[in-house]
């Protein structure tokens, strides 16, 4: 399971081009024309924020996928954040992990756009089609860098809260 920080939509790209991932994404994406379409081609497991009574199944369903031997990405600040300060993470859905499936790590990720960061990022409420044409609307290049920490074993850090911890304290070290 890779967990990172979340800046872009960019990020989905370069993690599936460089790991093969799924991920697990907001279920109004699923709606969304040509998105909601490209996201049904990775396995994405679409979560409801606003049904707390189905965080089970969507635990499950994402317990399921591991099992599978199919790499997962988990954004746990839940959100998209500037690239400067690492968001608190949710801890809800790491409860896949307690226990994990057998042979799963946590590989946590930084995402890094470098000195073009606060171009790339989207924070607040702007809207994806405003941000997905400005960002393509961009001159000149950027470098995008995934720093890959160490993997660690969730079961030697314990529940969901503490493989939060842990894979927050590893990336805030990158």
């Amino acid at each position: 399971m890779f967990v990172a920080n979340h800046l872009s939509w960019i990020d989905i790209l370069l993690l599936s081009g460089a790991t093969g991932t799924a991920f697990v994404a907001k279920a109004e994406l699923r709606g969304v024309p040509l998105v909601g379409w490209l996201c049904t081609l990775n396995a994405t497991i679409f979560v409801s924020r606003a049904d707390r009574m189905a965080v089970t199944a969507q635990i499950a369903q994402l317990r399921d996928t591991l099992a599978r031997d199919w790499p997962v990405t988990l954004f746990p600040e839940g959100t998209t954040g500037d690239g400067v300060t690492l968001l608190p993470f949710k801890a809800a859905l790491l409860a896949a992990l307690d226990p994990p499936p057998p042979g799963v790590r946590v590989q946590p990720v930084r995402i890094d756009y470098g000195s073009a960061t606060h171009e790339l990022a989207w924070v607040g409420d702007e809207p994806g089609q405003h941000h997905a044409a400005r960002v393509l609307k961009r001159r000149g290049s950027f470098v995008a860098t995934l720093h890959f920490a160490e993997p660690f074993a969730p079961a030697d850090h314990g529940n969901r809260k503490a493989i939060a911890t842990e894979a927050r304290r590893r990336i805030e070290a990158l």
